[in-house]
């Protein structure tokens, strides 16, 4: 028998991937400092917590949790269709915006092609093109943060297989108007394909110039949504795709077959059928981003207006994003320093509560004022 002694374990792709390290839970925050209260503003998750209807249809749901979960998601599907006027045959539920992006990853890509994207969007696009070894062209944002889409089209070549855009943008808030967006469909060849990933989607309610990208006839467009963010429900991981039919039935081919699992479809479902809970969780978010701004403008602090559910602040130094970050920890105000991303200076702040907003202006001014 032959030795292969010197084959490595796992492809240089898998050796060398930094894999997504998400924020700090609470549980380790406290017993790491033992802070008298904790507000957890680091992961974009809805603050409010979720719908009250989701209790009741997931205790239902409970009852058949023995049996296989419907593998292609009908009752959620002809939600999804009803609500946006799109054909259940053009949507596909899986186990929320990462498990999307591997699909998309694994379905699409061979050989040589390319993804092309920003340098300082999601990191979950990052691991999951990193583990099927496709080669990324990472675009620099502008000087104020926002996706340079002249860029983005000048970089296609004929490798090019996808183009990566998160709309509005995760760390930085950011988005690309409609008028970028258009002037990019009319560059981009109908066989490249864009993924608009619209994770914050229902936070956009207010602007004005904000793309409409379903209500576009574009082929070769991929809009991905989730439930994790304005519905609150990041813990059952839930989201879905909508594309042209062709496009659906290829993703089909490499979902897990039984993802995501009944009581995610079940939470899911409920939540949609709750606009009160989701106009809340707006008004929470609008009103937030307002008292953070003004707060930021009184200390100085340079911030990026936000279309999401969050607000970016840059500082000089990297040094100076360490320092404030630590600290805040230590006083249980949790925030996500955003160098993963490629902005080492820059902090991601979530909005949260009255009360944790409180518990964020006292601590930070205390940390500021040391």
């Amino acid at each position: 028998m032959s030795s292969n002694k010197g084959r490595k374990l796992v492809p240089a792709n898998i050796d060398e991937l930094k894999p997504y390290v998400p924020g700090k839970t609470i549980a380790e925050v406290v017993e790491a400092y033992h802070p008298a209260k904790i507000s957890k503003l680091a992961s974009n998750e809805n603050r409010l917590g979720h719908s009250s209807k989701v209790d009741e249809a997931v205790n239902e749901a409970l009852k058949t949790v023995s049996d296989y979960p419907d593998p292609v998601a009908n009752k959620l599907k002809a939600s999804i269709s009803e609500k946006t006027g799109i054909g259940s045959n053009r949507i596909m539920v899986a186990s929320g915006s990462e498990s999307l992006l591997a699909i998309l990853c694994r379905t699409f890509f061979q050989n040589k092609e390319n993804l092309i994207t920003a340098d300082a969007t999601f990191i979950g696009m990052f691991v999951q093109a990193k583990i099927r070894g496709v080669h990324m062209k990472q675009i620099p944002v502008t000087k104020d943060y926002r996706f340079d889409v002249k860029a983005m089209v000048n970089a296609i070549d004929e490798h090019t297989k996808m183009i990566y855009i998160a709309n509005p943008n995760n760390p930085t808030g950011t988005y690309i108007t409609k008028e970028e967006y258009e002037w990019m469909m009319e560059q981009v060849p109908e066989d490249v394909l864009v993924i608009m990933d619209e994770a914050y989607f229902e936070f956009t309610d207010t602007v004005s110039d904000y793309p409409d990208v379903l209500s576009y006839d574009h082929k070769n467009v991929i809009v991905l949504r989730t439930f994790s963010k304005a519905y609150g429900l990041a813990g059952f991981r839930i989201g879905y795709a909508i594309a042209r039919e062709e496009i659906i039935q290829y993703m089909l081919k490499t979902k897990l077959t039984f993802e995501p699992g009944a009581l995610a479809q079940a939470a899911a479902i409920a939540s949609f059928d709750d606009e009160a809970f989701l106009n809340e969780s707006r008004n929470v978010v609008r009103s937030g981003k307002e008292r953070l701004y003004k707060f930021f403008d009184e200390q100085n602090i340079k911030y990026i207006r936000s279309a999401a559910n969050f607000v970016m602040i840059c500082l000089d130094t990297e040094e100076e994003a360490i320092y404030i970050t630590q600290k805040m920890l230590e006083k249980g105000v949790i925030l996500r320093r955003i160098n993963a991303f490629g902005l080492p200076n820059c902090i991601r702040i979530t909005i949260g509560l009255s009360h944790e907003l409180d518990h964020f202006e006292q601590s930070f001014l205390e940390v500021i004022n040391t």
